[in-house]
């Protein structure tokens, strides 16, 4: 097994087998080296068919309503992409749609798809492509900093009209708080575990443990010295 050194305190250790929900502390610190969730495959799908069913209703539901000197006026998520760009501000609505849109879509439509494989293992390799890109997706998913700007227009026009909130408003809060959910519960290192990768792929998964061994040890310098003998602490986690 290779040895892992500790992100606060760089003491070499190897970090032993984690029980579902368990998690490794460092034996000098203390600090979390590496955690298992209970339920790596259930919990997380489950997480993400409810997000990606929010997601629906936040972009097909009122976001907002305005209301001034006797007129009504509403819109959605993808209905404001498209009227910035119908206004000639093609940039930032392309923006708009990608980190509001399309992005949190692509990362659960990938997140799905190799959830749904990984239930009975080996999976098939072209899975692996699948969460190579989820996590280039998630990267670019910004419902957080969509709703913060909402937030800041709302206070801005405050005085000028009433405003009313849409269901759109509200299932927005609901992604701001399932996707550190999904993330949370997601365990990377069991998905790509249950990934049957073949002599022939030219990105196969990790290297085989033959293949790790061979490797000569990189040198440390700076930090604690190399005990690979002691192992963390492993206890349940809460």
């Amino acid at each position: 097994m290779t040895p892992v050194a500790c992100h606060e305190c760089d003491l070499l250790q190897v970090l032993p087998d984690l029980p579902p929900g368990g998690k490794a502390s460092c034996c000098r610190c203390g600090c979390t080296l590496a955690t298992r969730p209970a339920d790596p495959i259930e919990r997380p799908l489950a997480l993400g068919l409810a997000a990606l069913l929010v997601l629906v209703v936040a972009n097909t539901t009122p976001l907002m309503g305005l209301s001034a000197v006797g007129r009504h006026a509403s819109t959605t998520i993808i209905g404001g992409a498209y009227q910035m760009w119908f206004e000639g501000q093609e940039v930032t609505a392309v923006i708009v749609a990608f980190c509001a849109v399309i992005a949190p879509a692509g990362y659960l439509l990938f997140l799905l798809i190799v959830l749904f494989a990984v239930r009975r293992p080996p999976a098939p390799s072209w899975v692996g492509g699948m969460l190579r890109w989820a996590e280039r997706a998630r990267s670019w998913a910004m419902t957080e900093v969509m709703m913060l700007g909402i937030m800041v227009a709302l206070i801005k026009i405050a005085d000028l009209a009433k405003v009313e909130a849409g269901i759109g408003m509200y299932a927005v809060g609901a992604l701001m708080l399932l996707f550190p959910a999904i993330l949370s519960s997601v365990d990377t290192e069991e998905l790509w575990a249950r990934v049957a990768w073949h002599a022939s792929d030219p990105e196969s998964g990790p290297a085989p443990e033959g293949e790790l061994a061979s490797q000569p040890a990189p040198d440390v310098i700076g930090g604690s010295e190399p005990r690979t003998g002691e192992t963390p602490s492993a206890g349940s986690a809460a």
